[in-house]
C-alpha cells in the first residue's frame, strides 16, 4: 500500500460516518439550509424583488416565490452578465457554467465562492465513501481519468465562463494532480476525436484505476482502446477498480461496457448537474442514490404530471413518497430560487433518502395522451434485449403521426452492437413491455388508435455520426431517449442500416 491510499483510509472513514449522521437528519438539515439562504437573499435583488423579509416558512416561501425555468430566469441572469452584483446571491459568481441545455438552448448557470464546494466535495466524498465500504483505497495510486470537456474559459461581464466539468477541473486538489490523466494540454483539445486519440495515446500503457465520464463517451474510449491494443480493457488495465458515471442512465450502456472490459468491475453513479451535485451512489448493495440534503441546496419535488400546471403541488423533502415520478426544483447558495432543472426523480427509499433519476421533463412521448416517459422506454428495451442477449449501443424514440395508410405508432431508432434475429419479434416483445409499464399506451393500441411500435436499426456508429453533424460529440452531450416531434428522428433516418 503506498501513501495516497493509506492517508485514504482513515479520511473516507471520516466521510463515511459524516454521510451516516446526514442520512439521519436529512429533513433537519434541509430546513436549516432553506432558512440561510434565506438569510442572504434578502439582500439581493431578487430577494427584494420577492420580499424575502417576510419570509419566515416553508409556505411563505412558496407564496412568494414561483418555479421557474431558465427563460424565467435570463433577465436576472443577464445583470449578472453585464456585471452587476447582488443579483442572485451576494457579489458576483466566479462562474458561470455554459451549458447546452435540453430543454432551453444555451444556459449560464452561476457557481459561487459559496457553492463551488459543493461540486468538489460531493465528487470527493462518493470516492471516499466508496473506499469506506468496500475496502479498495489502492485504486488512489493509479491513474485516474475524467473524460470531461475543455478546461479553456472565457469571460464575460468580468466573470470565467465554460463548461461545468472544465471549470472543476481547475479546482481539482494538488494531491490528485500527479495521479490524473488526460493532460492539461490534451484536455485543452476541442475536436473530441482529435482529443480521443489522444487520450488514448497518453493512457494506454498507463496503471489506469479509475475512469469516469458520460457512459457513450466512456464506451467510445473502450472502443479506441480495444481497436489500438487488441486486448479487452480489464486486461489492459489490470488494476482498473472503478467506473464513475453520471448524466444518463447506466443500465442502457451496462452489458456492452461491462463486455468491453472483459471482467466485473465496481461502478459509482452520480447526479451532478450545472445546477448542483445532487445524490451519488453510497452503498453497492442498494438501489438507489443518496440525495445530497447537506451542501447549500434545497430541494422541492413537484408531482411531474403537474409541473406545467399553474399552481402545482409543492412538497420539501419531509412529505416525499415512494415511486412517484416527481420533477426537482432546486434553491441554492449560488443564487437559483425554485429552479426547475428539468429533470424528474423517484424516491426508492425514504430512510435514507435514497432515489433515480427517471428521465426530463420534456423528454416524453405524449402525441396522443399516452405520456411515455423515458425511464417507461429505458426498461421495455432493456428487458427485451436481455432477454435475446443483445447489447444496445444507443437509441431514442419520436411519434409517427402521419404515417400514410396505417395508423400512428412510436418509432424507435435502435443502434445494437449485436443484431436480432427476428427484429419484428424483438420488436413486438418491446411494445409488450411498454404496454405493461403505460396502461395509457396499452388503452391506446387496444383502442386502436395507436398500433405496436416500429423499430429502424441504426447502422454502426450511426449516433455518434449524427452527434457529430451537429457538433455535439464527446463531452457531456447525450442523445435525448425521447422527443416529442420528429427532429431527431427525421436526422437519424440518414443513418440507417
Amino acid at each position: 500500500m503506498k501513501l495516497k491510499s493509506l492517508l485514504a483510509k482513515p479520511f473516507a472513514s471520516i466521510v463515511a460516518n459524516k454521510i451516516r449522521k446526514e442520512m439521519q437528519r436529512a429533513v433537519e438539515d434541509q430546513e436549516a439550509i432553506l432558512e440561510e439562504l434565506i438569510k442572504t437573499g434578502r439582500k439581493t435583488e431578487f430577494g427584494k424583488d420577492h420580499h424575502f423579509d417576510n419570509i419566515h416558512s416553508y409556505n411563505d416561501y412558496k407564496q412568494a416565490v414561483p418555479i421557474r425555468d431558465y427563460e424565467q430566469f435570463k433577465p436576472y441572469i443577464n445583470k449578472i452578465k453585464d456585471g452587476k452584483q447582488n443579483v442572485l446571491w451576494k457579489g458576483l459568481p466566479i462562474y458561470l457554467a455554459k451549458t447546452s441545455g435540453t430543454t432551453s438552448g444555451v444556459k449560464y448557470i452561476p457557481i459561487t465562492k459559496d457553492s463551488i464546494s459543493n461540486h468538489m466535495d460531493t465528487a470527493r466524498n462518493a470516492l471516499l465513501n466508496y473506499m469506506s465500504e468496500t475496502g479498495h483505497t489502492d485504486f488512489a495510486d493509479g491513474k485516474l481519468i475524467f473524460l470531461s470537456g475543455s478546461p479553456v474559459l472565457e469571460r464575460v461581464g468580468g466573470i470565467p465562463y465554460g463548461r461545468l466539468s472544465g471549470i472543476v477541473n481547475h479546482h481539482i486538489p494538488r494531491y490528485l494532480r500527479t495521479n490524473q490523466l488526460p493532460t492539461y494540454e490534451t484536455n485543452c483539445i476541442e475536436d473530441w476525436e482529435t482529443k480521443l486519440d489522444k487520450i488514448v495515446d497518453e493512457t494506454i500503457d498507463q496503471d489506469m484505476t479509475l475512469i469516469s465520464g458520460i457512459p457513450p463517451w466512456m464506451q467510445m474510449y473502450f472502443d479506441r482502446l480495444i481497436e489500438r491494443s487488441g486486448k479487452p480493457v480489464g486486461e489492459l488495465f489490470k488494476n482498473l477498480d472503478v467506473l464513475v458515471y453520471g448524466g444518463v442512465n447506466f443500465e442502457p450502456y451496462r452489458a456492452k461496457l461491462l463486455a468491453s472490459i472483459g471482467r466485473p468491475i465496481n461502478t459509482v453513479e452520480t447526479f451532478p448537474a450545472s445546477e448542483g451535485f445532487f445524490a451519488f451512489q453510497d452503498t453497492q448493495e442498494h438501489k438507489g442514490l443518496l440525495l445530497n440534503t447537506n451542501s447549500g441546496i434545497f430541494y422541492e419535488f413537484i408531482p411531474a404530471q403537474e409541473i406545467f400546471n399553474e399552481n402545482p403541488t409543492r412538497l420539501s423533502l419531509r412529505d416525499v413518497e415512494v415511486g412517484v415520478n416527481y420533477a426537482l426544483v432546486v434553491s441554492t447558495n449560488a443564487g437559483l430560487w425554485s429552479y426547475n432543472i428539468g429533470d424528474t426523480v423517484k424516491f426508492v427509499s425514504v430512510n435514507p433518502y435514497r432515489l433515480v433519476v427517471t428521465g426530463r421533463i420534456k423528454h416524453f412521448i405524449s402525441a396522443f395522451g399516452e405520456h411515455v416517459i423515458g425511464e417507461e422506454v429505458e426498461y421495455s428495451l432493456m428487458k427485451a434485449a436481455k432477454e435475446e442477449g443483445l447489447q444496445i449501443t444507443e437509441f431514442t424514440v419520436a411519434p409517427m403521426v402521419n404515417a400514410p395508410g396505417e395508423l400512428p405508432f412510436h418509432e424507435w431508432f435502435v443502434e445494437f452492437e449485436n443484431s436480432p434475429a427476428d427484429l419484428v419479434a424483438f420488436a413486438k416483445k418491446v411494445d409488450e413491455n411498454l404496454q405493461q409499464k403505460n396502461i395509457y399506451y396499452f388503452d391506446l393500441l387496444k383502442g386502436n388508435i395507436l398500433q405496436p411500435l416500429k423499430i429502424r436499426q441504426v447502422r454502426k456508429n450511426g449516433f455518434i455520426d449524427y452527434m457529430k453533424s451537429v457538433g455535439k460529440l464527446g463531452g457531456q452531450n447525450k442523445v435525448p431517449r425521447l422527443s416529442n416531434d420528429r427532429a431527431l428522428a427525421d436526422e437519424l433516418a440518414n443513418h440507417l442500416l
